[in-house]
């Protein structure tokens, strides 16, 4: 898994402006291997689509994965016959990795991708990237298992599909519906910093980006689709899902060990509204009361049964000692990580020593719970028993909760937060590239780094050829401004210059 750093924490999303500045808005990728029956069928339909009903510029580009047959003729010839299309070939095999590539080397602020058998209704296509145009969210997926969907396929693809949502759902905690619908999108801002941490380069590319987004707290926008089903559809089935499996298991350990800079993708304090601070609602308490209580309501019949498995063989006093003991310190882990979100062993040894002070105010309300009992009743059942340490035990849960919210894991300083975001916004942060892969170099040397695009109402264009590398610094836009640099559609010239650059 991957853990290289990516551009710095993402700016707030903005509405792309409306006027056209040269640069195609939108860049539909083509991922193809040996697809020469249905390439140009599939690129003339797409392109008459966008001509009537797309607003915006748009390009199209094929991406070649490896082919051997006339593929590579094929698109040749459309991108010599239509000005919004280009080709690009790679010499490997992979959708992720062609995606990846074309991805890191296009100039659009919108990039999208689907299957060259269009089996995705195109009247999904605007709707799917109007979201991500208007500055709402930050990927946008087709899912052909939402409510509204209209699908066509067999029971065995069906059942598949089903199935292994299932299992991203039960395993990484994924909420989106379908991860593996040949129809998404994504920003490029959000490309630029999430792709460096995706590993896989194939079919599970998909996934493992969509996961990655979600836990790093971006927004991934739904659009219900019409599909019908290829049936001379290529892929083979038992190795792309055992492929799925091996990346699920990868991508689940690697957030297990918390080894993926997540933070480096996630959007600027004050973007979400659950990051405002607004007064007298503490940050967080929802979430934090919900992983509480599931936590809690395991917890508790783990007591429940170590009682029970104590009680036979000592008296209920030492029972419910030992039992306590026991599941406090489960309790105080599982809450530490789950409910709190403290990751690392850092305070792990005073947290639970914090925690074994909990137990003994909880212990003493158990213990003077069966103290009464016994005082009432010289023989209680051991239900009845059962039934006053619950009743004991949700009132020491309560009292726990306040304890472990304000004592054990308090909320950090909010001056810690505000020093680091003053470090990430200082003119010393790090610049860094959009070139830096060979298949980007190999791109824009046959097609311009950012030369004379196809749009639909071209302006001229003043100042000396661009370059092939575009430099940036974390959070910056190339006018030297605080904000999103896909904004910007015009790309930066390497003369211009930001005055408050030291270099």
């Amino acid at each position: 898994m991957r853990t290289d750093s990516s551009p710095g924490t993402l700016p707030a999303r903005e509405h792309l402006p409306a006027g056209d500045a040269g640069t195609p808005v939108l860049d539909v990728v083509i991922p193809v291997y040996n697809e020469e029956k249905d390439l140009q069928p599939c690129v003339l339909r797409l392109h008459e689509h966008l001509k009537r009903t797309f607003p915006y510029a748009f390009r199209i580009t094929i991406a070649d994965n490896a082919s051997i047959d006339t593929t590579p003729q094929v698109a040749a010839r459309l991108e010599s016959d239509i000005p919004e299309v280009k080709s690009f070939r790679l010499e490997q095999k992979g959708r992720g990795r062609a995606l990846r590539t074309v991805w890191s080397a296009s100039d659009a602020p919108i990039l999208a991708y689907m299957d060259v058998d269009l089996s995705t209704d195109l009247n999904a296509l605007l709707p799917l990237v109007a979201p991500l145009i208007s500055g709402h969210s930050d990927l946008a997926i087709g899912s052909r298992l939402a409510r509204s969907s209209r699908v066509v396929r067999g029971a065995k693809r069906e059942f598949i599909s089903r199935t292994y949502n299932l299992i991203l759902r039960g395993s990484l905690q994924a909420r989106f519906s379908d991860a593996q619908c040949g129809f998404k999108a994504i920003r490029r801002d959000v490309a630029q910093a999430l792709l460096p941490l995706v590993e896989d380069t194939g079919w599970f590319f998909d996934t493992e980006m969509l996961v990655l987004a979600e836990r790093a707290g971006l927004r991934i926008h739904e659009v219900p689709v019409d599909w019908v089903d290829d049936p001379n559809s290529t892929v083979h089935i038992v190795k792309t899902a055992t492929e799925d499996l091996k990346g699920v298991w990868r991508v689940g350990k690697a957030l297990a060990s918390g080894s993926l800079p997540l933070d480096r993708v996630t959007r600027p304090f004050g973007d979400d509204p659950r990051d405002r601070d607004i007064k007298d609602v503490p940050k967080g308490l929802a979430r934090q009361l919900v992983g509480f209580c599931v936590v809690g309501g395991l917890s508790t019949l783990f007591y429940l049964l170590l009682y029970s498995l104590f009680r036979e063989f000592s008296g209920s006093q030492i029972a419910n000692a030992l039992a306590l003991l026991v599941s406090a310190i489960a309790n105080t882990a599982a809450n530490r990580r789950l409910t709190f979100g403290v990751r690392g062993r850092g305070g792990a040894v005073r947290h639970q020593a914090q925690g074994l002070v909990v137990y003994g105010i909880g212990l003493a309300l158990t213990s003077g719970s069966l103290a009464a009992l016994n005082a009432a009743s010289s023989n209680p059942a051991h239900s009845t028993e059962l039934a006053v340490l619950v009743v004991a035990n949700l009132a020491a849960t309560v009292l726990r909760f306040l304890l472990l919210r304000a004592w054990v894991f308090p909320d950090r300083d909010d001056s810690t937060d505000e020093s680091t975001l003053a470090a990430l916004n200082s003119p010393s942060s790090p610049t860094y590239s959009t070139a830096t892969t060979p298949q980007h170099a190999q791109y824009t040397q046959h097609h311009g780094a950012y030369g004379p695009l196809p749009h639909r109402q071209p302006q001229p264009q003043q100042g000396a050829p661009y370059d092939t590398t575009t430099q940036f610094r974390a959070g910056e836009a190339a006018d030297g401004t605080w904000r999103d640099a896909t904004m910007q559609l015009q790309p930066v010239r390497p003369h211009d210059t930001d005055p408050r650059d030291s270099r």
